[in-house]
């Protein structure tokens, strides 16, 4: 089988690695490969280590060593340990790699790179799960592809994304396919080194949190349905094109403020593309008339003032990570529902767990027939269960009406998610919390 890449900028734009050279040329992709990284939850599997592993032996037994810098994140604390332990590792080391925290780390933008500035146009390859702009390293000049662990690796060691080692050869030698053990013949480590025992009697246990803290922030529970139609929202943005889990909540650098919804809810949408601005992370105050707002900003504005919200979204939105922040954001800031042509399917849901109705257009050309100065109803709430539709209600400023069907996926237990304000609070009043 041909290995393949993918990219730059999606999961999904995919070339045969006895293509690239011809693609980069075409494309102007940089041939020089400035980073390759392996890991994260995706592609870190004994397996997956062994075969990179196996790659760099073969370099090593021929003197080689990368030629690309190299970093390595193991996907979990048993896997680390496991490979740790049977010496998959060293020879990764050997060639030049760093082994990083299993963690998420470059794949959402957790690593310090120094090899570049912000406006070089470079190309790097991972094994990871997603590849947007800017997502690994902030800088929207680099060109992220996604392979197998054991194609980076062996790109790493020539220094070129257009290596092909089926058919090329790095200072004369050429690889062979690589070969692994699936599971380790001495079994999984279970990686408990740094693992502490939940405590006897959480009951007792109490969290204290500064509250002047601008990375850590107490979570307040968000207020429960109303029992009454959604009537006279306005619409925040309407999203154009790709509107991924990396536009509406980017990670790197406001990852600091993970645990703080308040400060980290200051990134929602900076990288969506608005319909009504056709810019990037900017909207229209519609109760004042003020242009180029920042996203955020405008809904806060909106809150403040007690304006409920929707969001306007195109095909496939919220593709990306399982992100909670990019649902839990838009709830906190005053959303009460996301309209799209479609939606990638962990966001969906996320949005259910939070409390925000998820709705798809039943003829997706609606999407085109609302304004930005629309008011928005949602009619049937009442009525709400598995398999119903519901009406959305367009009020134009020149005082014509349109409606649309809407459709949602919601089980009976998301229903109630809904109702009770989210999934955690229905959780709660369960427990009796």
């Amino acid at each position: 089988m041909t290995p393949y890449v993918v990219g730059p900028f999606s999961p999904d734009l995919a070339h045969p690695v006895s293509r690239m050279r011809e693609d980069a040329a075409r494309e102007g992709y940089p041939e020089e490969l400035k980073v390759g990284l392996i890991g994260s939850c995706t592609n870190s599997s004994y397996e997956d280590i062994g075969r990179a592993a196996d790659v760099a032996r073969q370099a090593l037994a021929h003197g080689l060593k990368g030629k690309s810098k190299f970093f390595i994140s193991p996907g979990s604390a048993q896997v680390r340990a496991t490979v740790e332990r049977d010496g998959l590792l060293d020879p990764l080391r050997e060639i030049g790699g760093v082994v990083l925290a299993n963690a998420c780390g470059p794949c959402i933008g957790q690593w310090q790179r120094q090899d570049f500035t912000k406006a070089e146009k470079n190309s790097i390859i991972t094994s990871f799960n997603r590849n947007f702009r800017s997502r690994a390293d902030g800088n929207p000049s680099t060109l992220a592809f996604i392979g197998s662990p054991e194609t980076v690796t062996a790109m790493v060691l020539a220094g070129k994304l257009t290596f092909d080692p089926a058919r090329d050869d790095i200072d004369g030698v050429r690889l062979a396919p690589p070969v692994a053990a699936a599971l380790p013949p001495g079994g999984f480590d279970p990686g408990k080194a740094a693992y502490e025992d939940p405590a006897a009697d959480p009951d007792k246990i109490r969290v204290a949190v500064d509250p002047d803290s601008k990375r850590l922030q107490l979570l307040q529970p968000f207020p429960a349905w109303d029992g009454k139609d959604f009537s006279n929202l306005v619409i925040l943005l309407k999203a154009v094109g790709k509107c991924t889990t990396d536009h509406i909540s980017p990670a790197g650098p406001w990852l600091k403020f993970r645990g703080h919804l308040d400060n980290i809810s200051d990134n929602m949408f900076v990288g969506a593309t608005n319909e009504f601005t056709d810019e990037v992370g900017q909207g229209v105050n519609v109760l004042t008339g003020e242009q180029g707002v920042p996203l955020s900003a405008l809904a806060r504005a909106y809150k403040d003032k007690g304006v409920s919200w929707v969001v306007i979204g195109d095909e496939n939105y919220g593709e990306g990570s399982s992100r909670e922040h990019a649902a839990m954001e838009p709830r906190y800031l005053g959303a009460k529902a996301v309209i799209v042509r479609s939606f990638a399917r962990i966001h969906e849901t996320n949005l259910k767990k939070q409390g925000i109705l998820p709705l798809t257009f039943v003829q997706r050309d609606d999407y085109t027939k609302l304004a930005v100065d629309d008011r928005i109803s949602i009619i049937g709430l009442s009525d709400l269960a598995p398999g119903s539709s519901l009406t959305l209600l367009a009020k134009h400023s020149d005082g014509s009406e349109d409606s649309f069907k809407v459709q949602h996926t919601m089980s009976a237990q998301q229903i109630e998610w809904f109702k009770a304000g989210s999934a955690l609070n229905m959780i709660a009043a369960q427990q009796g919390i």
